[in-house]
């Protein structure tokens, strides 16, 4: 019987071969070339909290994460045996390497590791374009489902994020215009059209107050108090970066004051506050993204 058995499992093993069977290795395009990946890797090693974000949505586990801004939202989905490989900004290369991982993701802050990790472990680079967020979010979940043999489950997501889109456009429709800003260390700064977080004005259909908006620093291009109440929208959306980045956040008792009890937003109290790490932190992950619209159409549907 064994030796059937054992004629049996040398057909099968020679006919999977033969026939193709035999899973090869992936070629994924991204921002910094084309990487081989062998198919469902095991070891995975993510620099990036979207990344992560991206992962568990799908339903992988990731061995290896950031050892810092760790979002509130996914603190429950790391694994207790999950290791920590430098900060977003300056991930622990040497490491990373040591651990002789399947998979290394970098993307955003992390991506200028990217030519030298890439060359001792493969590596991706995940980093999304901002002027098109919600297509880079979907791309990489696309490309994720692929790697990690989750293709259905990626497009579940994805249709999930257009019902949420939808939904969320439906509520802002007609009701007037809006201005994302970002509080820090007691500034004020604007996110625009083309921004970090665009898709707000872009996706959404909000109208925007302003255009021409230099949004190369943390905290946006800098405005006042007096240019929000010049410029009066309608609905005011706030990312607290303090908050997000792991300090206290001050962006309710910053806008308590005189000059913003002057304005529309306030009045009609129409102040939508942005979980901090999903806006500032992730930006490019799925559940974050999906709890940013969810907060959207919470906002508009108070209102109404």
């Amino acid at each position: 019987m064994i030796r059937a058995f054992l004629r049996h499992a040398i057909f099968a093993t020679a006919l999977g071969f033969s026939s193709g069977v035999v899973a090869q290795p992936f070629e994924i395009d991204h921002p910094q070339g084309t990487t081989s990946v062998e198919p469902t890797p095991q070891t995975v090693i993510v620099t990036d909290w979207a990344a992560f974000d991206n992962l568990q949505a799908l339903g992988v586990e990731v061995s290896g994460v950031p050892s810092s801004a760790t979002p509130s939202y996914l603190e429950e989905h790391l694994a207790e045996d999950a290791k920590t490989f430098g900060s977003l900004q300056q991930p622990d290369i040497e490491g990373i390497v040591a651990s002789d991982p399947d998979l290394v993701i970098v993307a955003s802050r992390s991506r200028t590791a990217y030519p030298t990790l890439s060359g001792f472990v493969p590596t991706i680079d995940m980093t999304v374009d901002n002027e098109n967020l919600i297509d880079g979010v979907k791309s990489n979940l696309t490309k994720l489902g692929e790697i990690f043999a989750r293709p259905d489950r990626a497009k579940e997501l994805i249709a999930a994020l257009d019902a949420k889109i939808g939904e969320a456009r439906a509520a802002a429709s007609g009701k007037g215009t809006g201005l994302v800003i970002v509080t820090n260390g007691g500034n004020l700064g604007v996110y625009g059209p083309g921004s970090r977080v665009a898709w707000v004005y872009d996706a959404l259909g909000v109208p925007s107050v302003l255009a021409n908006v230099d949004d190369r620093d943390h905290g946006g291009d800098a405005i006042s108090f007096e240019y929000l109440l010049e410029t009066n929208p309608d609905w005011l959306f706030v990312v607290d970066r303090d908050a997000g980045v792991g300090g206290k956040g001050a962006a309710r008792a910053l806008l308590d004051n005189e000059l913003i009890h002057g304005t529309n937003f306030w009045q009609n109290d129409q102040i939508i506050y942005l979980d901090p790490a999903a806006a500032y932190v992730t930006m490019h992950g799925y559940s974050g993204l999906m709890l940013l619209l969810d907060q959207i159409i919470e906002g508009y549907k108070r209102a109404s």
